[in-house]
């Protein structure tokens, strides 16, 4: 048979979709594009804001009405939260944020059997790190690598520890044989993703730390490029970027999580660190990495947040000067304590915010990517984009060039301007 996906949100998403279509293949089935005629359809789900489980709805719908004699499955966060709102909507197969194994299993019952299946369990009580194939289609050149799961941060504004339960760890030796696998199959880089990798280590025994993790990751893999999925400041310490500094193969690229610049807000939001210490991650970092990329997450509008509030998050950012920024306008999330805070902004302030953050944002990161202007970077190419070849450098900057039969290949580019989301560059020619 034959099965496509679709998946919203968050690196760890893309990774359990790659595990999904593994192991599909590894029973003899065919995966296809969601434009595919195509047995059953998977839309793995977000619900991280009311925003994203809109989303969620627009896919479900219109996979259902372009597909109705098809298996319609949906997994993920939003199922996980609201199973109700999935069934209502007439899918053949519902599943959570867990248990992917069994969600597949349930797959190909349905579709054999064209028959209804249902199985969400209670987040909260998950005590385990699900073990599954990394890696996905052959032809990606990056591969995610899933080590953590879960959150017990509980920030004011967000669902996802109660979709996706508590801290569960990948043991040490299961992470490094998959990063050695992955090598194996082709892969020029790994990208170290979980909800929240700093907490790594926090359930197994001893409590190791996601220092340790990375050293033996690079280590396992030392041709490979190591990158990091998002961080918290908390993690970031002089022994931890001391360490990290050594690892030759890990990406200079660093997204540290900070929601807000302003200390109150980020009170109310429970987050766990102020701008102090914040600033002291960045400047670490930038110690022992001299012009490595640092990007964040940022949060407008969130309840009571004051026109000084907001100023003082603007002349934080510009303060820390992010080589790239992802701007959310607060979006309500029933469920959070933020959803019945006073204060909640109309959306003509969250625009005006957005536009005036993202101003800010775009301007540092042109200047970021204008520093690299006549210097060489390593290119990572993945796509053809036209009549370029699109990649990524070690620092995550994009980088288009022409040349032939790049796909995969990891090549030196002359940076010779600022093009579109990314720089324009010429290939070196080996001497």
């Amino acid at each position: 048979m034959k099965f496509a996906f679709y998946t919203l949100g968050c690196k760890t998403n893309q990774y359990e979709t790659q595990a999904m279509e593994r192991l599909l293949l590894e029973k003899g089935h065919e995966i296809g594009s969601f434009e595919d005629s195509c047995d059953g359809y998977v839309i793995n789900t977000c619900s991280v804001t009311a925003v994203a489980d809109k989303k969620n709805r627009a896919v479900i719908r219109r996979c259902r009405r372009e597909n109705p004699n098809a298996v319609i499955a949906v997994c993920g966060c939003y199922s996980q939260h609201d199973p109700e709102a999935v069934r209502a909507l007439g899918i053949d197969v519902i599943g959570g944020s867990g248990n992917r194994q069994e969600f597949v299993d349930m797959l190909l019952d349905a579709a054999g059997a064209h028959a209804h299946r249902e199985q969400v369990d209670n987040a909260l009580r998950r005590r385990e790190f699900e073990c599954l194939p990394a890696g996905g289609l052959e032809e990606r050149t990056r591969a995610m690598l899933k080590v953590q799961d879960g959150c017990v941060n509980f920030c004011t504004y967000c669902i996802i520890p109660y979709t996706r339960g508590p801290v569960r760890s990948a043991p040490l030796e299961t992470a490094v044989a998959q990063a050695k696998a992955l090598a194996q199959r082709g892969y020029r880089e790994i990208v170290m993703t979980g909800i929240e990798i700093a907490s790594w280590g926090v359930d197994l025994p001893g409590k190791p730390e996601v220092t340790l993790l990375i050293e033996e990751i690079c280590k396992a893999v030392p041709d490979l490029r190591v990158r990091l999925g998002s961080l918290e400041p908390r993690v970031v310490t002089e022994d931890f970027c001391r360490r990290l500094s050594a690892l030759p193969n890990l990406c200079p690229q660093f997204h540290l999580s900070m929601q807000s610049g302003c200390d109150t807000v980020l009170q109310r939001m429970k987050r766990k660190y102020d701008t102090a210490r914040y600033y002291e991650s960045v400047e670490l970092l930038r110690k022992f990495f001299p012009e490595c990329a640092v990007t964040t997450d940022m949060i407008v509008a969130f309840p009571g947040e004051t026109e000084e509030e907001f100023a003082q998050s603007l002349a934080f950012i510009r303060r820390c000067n992010f080589a790239d920024m992802h701007i959310f306008p607060y979006s309500r999330r029933p469920g959070t304590p933020a959803d019945k805070m006073p204060g909640q902004h109309n959306n003509a302030t969250k625009e005006a915010r957005s536009r005036a953050a993202i101003a800010v944002a775009e301007e540092m990161s042109r200047a970021y990517r204008e520093s690299w202007v006549g210097r060489t970077l390593e290119v990572l190419f993945e796509d053809k984009d036209g009549e370029f070849y699109t990649g990524h450098a070690p620092n995550y900057v994009k980088v288009y060039a022409k040349g032939e039969n790049l796909h995969n290949e990891i090549r030196t580019v002359a940076v010779t301007d600022v093009y579109q989301d990314g720089v324009m560059g010429t290939i070196e020619v080996d001497s």
